[in-house]
């Protein structure tokens, strides 16, 4: 646990993975980097590759881990949440990668702002090899905003625990759109959530991710959540669909 003795923790860390041993100590690195007492726990699905050499190696540091195959990715962010006690809760996909000082800025705002249920900040989405980034498209909250496109960036996100328990974490039947789905319950409970214009995180885009290698399961449980929690799909969401989908299946072949 990285906090100053006597000193509580105030986050609450969640890093689930599964064959990411190549990504996971940059993951890792960048939560100890953090200038603020957190614990953290890591929820490995099993995995053979080098992700146990790399958890032994921070294990001293970690609040807790286990390996063993579980039931997605949903239920280990769960399961580590609740392990923890800090009022502050978030987790970090084992391929994503906290900038310095970024969960500090969220835990500020959420300080300043004790109506927010949650607080994101800015990403980038950057390759494999963190040598290239582009924006990510973030914006102040709106429910119109949400309902049109998921302006909210999930490792730039910290959530209040009271507000993560009120809805009860994430839905475990969901395995590709669970963030968005959990912006619209925090929103519908608490309130809009808070946007802070500083960066924050960068999310890796590369081949195996289960957004690139799922992309209809993930189009289609987007849609379904927004017609759960706005009544209806905005026609953004069809006319985007044959790029979302169709076009990118063709250009990365590998993803359909």
């Amino acid at each position: 646990m990285t906090q100053t003795p006597g000193f509580a923790p105030l986050v609450t860390v969640a890093i689930p993975s599964f064959s990411h041993g190549r990504f996971l100590n940059d993951a890792l690195a960048s939560a100890f980097q953090q200038r603020l007492p957190i614990e953290v726990f890591v929820a490995d699905g099993g995995s053979t590759d080098e992700t146990l050499q790399v958890i032994r190696r921070w294990e001293s540091r970690l609040a807790g881990w286990r390996s063993h195959a579980d039931a997605g990715q949903s239920a280990a962010i769960n399961e580590c949440i609740a392990r923890g006690s800090a009022p502050f809760v978030c987790w970090l996909n084992s391929d994503d990668v906290w900038l310095p000082n970024g969960l500090g800025a969220l835990l500020k705002a959420l300080e300043d702002h004790p109506e927010w249920p949650a607080a994101y900040g800015k990403a980038w989405n950057v390759s494999d090899t963190l040598a290239r980034r582009s924006r990510v498209w973030t914006r102040p909250f709106s429910e119109r905003r949400l309902a049109v496109r998921n302006m909210i960036s999930q490792p730039a996100t910290l959530v209040r625990r009271t507000a993560w328990e009120k809805v009860g974490g994430l839905d475990e039947s969901l395995h590709m759109a669970m963030d968005y789905d959990l912006w619209w319950r925090l929103f519908r409970s608490g309130g809009p959530l808070g946007y802070v214009e500083i960066d924050v995180a960068l999310n890796r885009e590369h081949g195996a991710t289960k957004t690139r290698t799922n992309r209809r399961k993930h189009y289609g449980e987007a849609v379904s959540i927004v017609r759960r929690y706005y009544g209806r799909v905005p026609v953004k969401w069809w006319l985007a669909w044959p790029v979302a989908v169709w076009l990118r299946a063709l250009l990365f072949p590998q993803s359909s």
